[in-house]
């Protein structure tokens, strides 16, 4: 931050083809402006269903157990675009490439708003999974800051906008679904909020200057996408009708995804501008920050779609559930993000007290804790809300922390691919979240019912809760690395 309040989105001196001066600077205002309704329309588009899916059982008719599909498709798309978008705004600005991307999630809103089958809307929840690219472009932005203190504060204001957006979104669809004649106008909420974000930000965001030789590896991208989808879809289905555990397609599904991914990781090493640098796994820190970024957003992302339909389910239906409308699971919904908010603000202040390896287990703990207690007392609203509201904090100081710590571990001009690697494990592990969660609920719904057993919620939170534990004992092992890489040969 300079003493007249700007932004210098150059790179520090030497390091760029803009060091020695004579670029002016972006105003701070005109970036924080940016970065909030860029990652505020990536909540809205994240979080605005909540409220709507018990209804959608009805109107499109579909079970519980399949709405989850909205949620997988959406994470499995994410895993395919994250990495590609990633390593093209490194290669070719990212301002560009994010103004291509906040046009495909845009289409992706128009389907959904315009849907009235489940197919239709599927396929625009695929198109909008491109969300998962906003983080790691603006962060490419963000990171040309002068000192790392700023830029955890930068990641920190990004984190709170974007799970603001998801607040926002969920109380909005929740006030449509309540008081306008036609609840699937809530639909429309995330296009709204993607042309806003887009029209606003299109003048003011600033461009990347320093950008590395290279080329775009779509070979990579593509073995990287093909193996990780396989996967998931074995995940997803396995258990399902027609894909037992045991079966080819389901057998097939996982064993070839594995194959795939094994010969991407020797294609990538052989190659020399890769689509994502797997060597950066031969850095303890990078390793351990990826497997605690995997438990946290398997048990954060996995129960996207069970906690809304919980709230929204009555006694008098399923024998369990807290019964509210959809406008009272919005508002049921906020506790746990306004502590995620909470969580995502306070990490930088946390981590400088107690360390980032303290920040991880913390965070997990107090994950662990509230799936936990939910598991316990979850027959009435109080308790419910205290329990996911610490769920939440955990979940916004490991938000902060392993997004902040996975950019810090890669050179400067990897900055994109080092935050799109973390996009890629938050999405990778909340598709094994939603497809663990999916395959109880599928276990636990009976023939021709739409609503699974009380089971179905318990065992998930406890799953969770053993998830989180494992992701705490993870993060004793992390160790900060001397010093932050700054030139393309670094290791």
């Amino acid at each position: 931050m300079t003493e007249t309040g700007a932004l210098e989105l150059t790179p520090p001196a030497g390091s760029g083809p803009s060091a020695g001066g004579g670029r002016r600077a972006t105003p701070a205002a005109a970036v924080l402006i940016s970065l909030v309704l860029v990652e505020l329309a990536s909540g809205v588009t994240q979080g605005f269903l909540g409220p709507l899916l018990k209804g959608l059982t009805a109107t499109l008719h579909v079970t519980v157990a399949e709405l989850n599909w909205i949620s997988v498709a959406n994470l499995l798309a994410s895993v395919a675009f994250t990495p590609v978008l990633s390593r093209l705004g490194d290669l070719h600005g990212h301002r560009r490439v994010l103004r291509w991307n906040l046009g495909i999630v845009l289409l992706g809103s128009v389907l959904v708003g315009v849907s009235r089958s489940f197919g239709l809307l599927l396929a625009g929840s695929v198109l909008q999974g491109a969300f998962a690219g906003f983080f790691p472009l603006l962060v490419g932005i963000v990171r040309n800051r002068r000192t790392a203190a700023e830029n955890r504060r930068g990641i920190s204001f990004m984190v709170a906008s974007l799970v603001t957006g998801l607040a926002l979104g969920t109380v909005c669809s929740g006030l449509i679904a309540q008081y306008v004649a036609r609840p699937t106008a809530a639909l429309w909420v995330p296009a709204l909020a993607v042309t806003i974000a887009m029209a606003v930000t299109w003048p003011l965001l600033p461009e990347s200057e320093a950008r590395p030789d290279g080329r775009a590896d779509w070979a990579g991208a593509a073995l990287l996408c093909t193996g990780l989808v396989a996967i998931m879809l074995g995940l997803g289905q396995g258990g399902a009708p027609g894909w037992a555990w045991t079966s080819p397609k389901t057998l097939g599904s996982l064993v070839g995804g594995l194959v795939v991914t094994g010969v991407w990781v020797l294609v990538e090493l052989r190659t020399a501008d890769p689509v994502m640098d797997v060597r950066l796994f031969r850095r303890r820190s990078v390793v351990v920050v990826a497997l605690v970024t995997l438990t946290f957003s398997s048990c954060m992302l996995g129960l996207l779609v069970a906690s809304p339909v919980f709230l929204s389910t009555s006694r008098a239906e399923a024998g369990y559930g807290l019964g509210l409308s959809p406008l009272m699971t919005a508002f049921a919904l906020l506790p746990n993000m306004l502590a995620l908010v909470l969580g995502a603000l306070i990490a930088p202040s946390v981590a400088g007290r107690i360390s980032d390896r303290l920040t991880l287990v913390t965070g997990s703990l107090l994950m662990a804790a509230g799936n936990l207690a939910t598991f316990a007392w979850h027959r009435t609203l109080p308790p419910y809300l205290v329990f996911t509201a610490v769920v939440g904090l955990g979940s916004g100081l490991l938000q902060h922390a392993t997004r902040t710590l996975a950019v810090e571990a890669v050179p400067r001009h990897q900055t994109s691919v080092g935050s799109g690697i973390n996009e890629l494990l938050i999405n990778v592990g909340g598709s094994l979240g939603a497809a663990v969660v999916l395959s109880v609920f599928a276990a636990q719904t009976a023939a021709g019912r739409p609503l699974p057993a009380v089971t179905a919620y318990t065992h998930s939170w406890a799953i969770c809760a053993a998830v989180s534990l494992a992701g705490a004992l993870i993060a004793l092992l992390y160790r900060r690395p001397g010093h932050t890489p700054d030139g393309p040969g670094s290791r």
